[in-house]
Formats: structure tokens, sequence, C-alpha cells
């Protein structure tokens, strides 16, 4: 065990550029200790986590059994069901899950006596790729659902969802600090980080279609590129930021036939070709970037906006093909990936976890993912019942609002989730405020753009 020498003063055992984070762990888990678990899901939220989880949780049973792993009162479907549960309910730790387990019913569960070194044990060891499969299966029949759905789209997207089959973000996040309760953690100084995510999202329906992780939390963004490009379909439209920027990527997004939007640096070297535009507001041009192999021709444009430039490219050469406006408007709806990852993080407690173990990060990340899922097709519902885009409501005060609902449901005064919640969808605050001091991106013409970052 690592051990601090007489002459150094206790505040110094953690560097200072780390302090201020480390208080942040601590004062994350002793304010995840101190909320109280929330109540138990009402019959009707209960069924719609059912109808989306459970049927995929059982198509995995037969996996299951083929990977030896033993029947026990901890199965996958009973993992399954407490994990969510855990997540879902804000359990504080799993000493507070196994005690509700022997009292409550959890989701499809009834009340189960199993204890808390059984149910630790069981998060350490029962893997992980479990959740991965049951999310995989999940994810292509909530799209399905989403595009059966009638509410109003944005329209930068309705136009670019008119051109491409698909229109997806990608981006990673750094996820946030273990705890050091228990095994070689112990004995660490500092609480490390969890590891890194990328994930790949569908900028109109909000939801995932693959998401990685690796435990390396110092992982660049550049080292998934190998598992983006394998999952890209040919004609899709792809959205990212600096962080990948990657000349010998660009030349193999083309060549796959994968239309790409992203940040140019300012630092860019490029030879002009061809000007499309150029006024006071906007450059629109056809330029040469990169030099040998990655020598290529993309789109540069640059739009001048309260005082500072911002650079685009893409490799749709055609301004008639795709408009210098819906270039930019489209690359600002980025920011949707983003709010998915405030979401998975901070309202549903990917920034807490219950274990230091690769495989319980792994698990935990995955589940998260899946209530994810549920809670956008329950946001995406009521944004369809009240007629308005999906980016006019706020994910938070969906779930947030669930409590009242809960409430009224048990009173007798509402039967059904969706109806209430539209119903009540301003005085609990579900439908966005518009707000003057947020920056807005800029308006190149009439088109309107919605849930400005």
């Amino acid at each position: 065990m690592p051990t601090t020498p007489a002459s150094t003063p206790p505040s110094e055992t953690v560097p200072k550029k780390k302090a201020s984070s480390v208080r942040h762990t601590r004062a994350i888990q002793r304010d995840r200790s101190k909320r109280p678990t929330v109540g138990p899901p009402d019959d009707h939220i209960a069924e719609r986590l059912t109808e989306i989880v459970h049927p995929a949780t059982l198509a995995q049973l037969d996996y299951y059994r083929q990977q030896g792993l033993r029947e026990r009162i901890l199965t996958l479907p009973v993992m399954v069901g407490l994990v969510l549960s855990l997540i879902w309910r804000q359990v504080g730790g799993v000493c507070e899950l196994a005690r509700l387990t022997r009292n409550e019913k959890m989701l499809w569960l009834p009340p189960l006596k199993v204890s808390q070194q059984a149910v630790s044990e069981r998060l350490s060891t029962f893997p992980a790729e479990l959740f991965l499969r049951i999310l995989t299966e999940v994810l292509p029949l909530m799209q399905q659902r989403w595009l059966t759905g009638q509410r109003p789209c944005p329209p930068e997207i309705a136009w670019a969802r008119a051109r491409y089959p698909h229109v997806w973000v990608v981006d990673g996040s750094t996820l946030d600090a273990l705890i050091r309760k228990v095994g070689l953690l112990r004995e660490a100084l500092v609480n490390p980080l969890a590891g890194r995510m990328t994930a790949l999202l569908e900028l109109g329906s909000r939801l995932p279609r693959q998401v990685w992780y690796t435990p390396d939390p110092a992982a660049h963004d550049q080292g998934f590129w190998p598992e983006i490009l394998a999952a890209l379909p040919a004609g899709v439209l792809l959205i990212f930021d600096l962080g990948y920027t990657n000349f010998h990527v660009f030349a193999q997004l083309t060549t796959a036939h994968v239309t790409f939007i992203t940040r140019a640096k300012r630092n860019l070297a490029y030879q002009v070709l061809q000007t499309f535009r150029q006024t006071v507001q906007v450059h629109d041009r056809l330029v040469w970037i990169g030099a040998d192999d990655t020598r290529q021709q993309v789109r540069l444009i640059e739009v001048l906006y309260r005082g500072a430039w911002y650079r685009y490219l893409t490799n749709e050469l055609d301004p008639l093909v795709f408009p210098t406006e819906y270039v930019v408007a489209l690359y600002w709806q980025r920011w949707r990936i983003e709010d998915a990852y405030a979401i998975v993080k901070r309202l549903l407690g990917l920034a807490y976890f219950w274990t230091g173990s690769e495989n319980g990060v792994c698990l935990q990340l995955w589940a998260t993912w899946l209530l994810y899922v549920a809670l956008v097709d329950l946001t995406d519902a009521v944004a369809e019942a009240l007629n308005q885009p999906f980016a006019a409501l706020l994910l938070e005060m969906v779930y947030r609002s669930l409590y009242y609902f809960t409430q009224a449901y048990h009173r007798g005064e509402a039967p059904d989730v969706v109806v209430y919640l539209a119903a009540n969808a301003k005085g609990l605050g579900i439908i966005k405020r518009k707000r003057q001091t947020r920056p807005s991106p800029p308006k190149l013409s009439p088109l309107t753009v919605f849930g400005e970052p």
C-alpha cells in the first residue's frame, strides 16, 4: 500500500490540479447517498418499461444458457429488472436495493429474498454483454416506432430526412469517477475515471444507433473511427465536431458515399478552387485540402456570427444539392448528442457508479441507455399528442413529471400517462420556454431552427 512521507503535509497527498475533481466526486457521492429513493412506478409506467425491455430480455435466454450460466435466483430477467429499477428509482446503492427487493415489486419481478452480498457479486460478474445485446435488439424497434409517429419535425431535419436515408451525429464523452470502496481501488489516492463512451445518434429521433465503450478515459475520439466507419451505411449524412478531424478518414467517407458536416480548424490550409457565394456574412467555396494521398476537394463554408467567423466543411460539393443554410443549420443540431449525454449522465445517474469493476461499469452503461431509450419513446408520444416537435419538449421534465402522474394515478384521476403529461405540459414545464439570452444559430434565410444549443 502506498505511504505518504512524514514530511509531506496531508493536504499535498493529492495533486492540486486534481483536488477540485476529487471534491466534486465526493460531493456527488454524498449527494447521492442523501437523496431519497424514488417511490415505485405506477402500474402504467411499469407496463411501459416492461413492453419495451422484457421481450428483448426473454429473447436472450438461449444465449444466456449457451454461456453456461446457471439458473439461479438472480437470472437474466431478474438482473435486468433489478438494474433498471436501481437506475430508474435513483436507489442510493446496492444495500438499499437489496432491502427494497425483499419488500417491493420491481417492474416484472415479485419481491425476492436476496442478500446485499449476492447482489454486489452478481453486478460485478454478470456478463454485461447480455445487457448490450438487449439494447441492440431494442433500438431498431424503437426507431421504427418513431418513424410511424406524426409529430412535426424541425425544417432542417425534415429537409435532410427527405434526401438522406439516415442523419446521424457522433461524439464521445468521458465518464465520471468511480467509487473507491471496493477491490483494488481502495488503494488509489484519487478516484479514477470510469472510461469513455462514444455514441452514434439518430438526429431526428435522438435514439442511439450504436454505443461503444473503452475503459481508458484518456482515449481520443479518433480511436473510435474504425468502429464508426464499420457502422455507416452508404448514403448516410454524418455530423461530427473538430475532435474527429482526419483527412484520411474524410477520403474514406467520400469513397463510401457518406456525406459529412464538421467544423474546420482555424489553421486549416487550403487552396481555393471556386467561389460559390461571397457576401459580407457568408463565404461558400470549393477548396483543396490535404496533401499526397489525402488531397481532396471539400466545400469550406464561413459564416460571420456575432462578430466571429464559424467555419464548416462538407464533402457535398454542389451548393444546389446541399444549400449553405442547411449545412449550417444541421451542424448546429449536433448539440442534440450533448443533450443526450446530459440525460444519461446527470438525470439517469451515469455520473455515479455502484462498482469499480469494468464489467459493472459496462452493465450500468448499457442499462442506462436502455432507460434513456424508454424515456425518449415516452417523450415522443407526448410530443405527438401535443402536435409539437420533439425538440420543443424537455426530457428531464417528462421524467420529473412522472412523480405527479403517479400521485394522480393512485387518486384515480389519470389513467394514462401520455394523456396526463400532454394535458398538463405547460404547468409541469415539459414544453421549453424561449430564452432570449441563449445563443441561436445564425439565420441565413427564413429557415427556422428548433432546439438551439
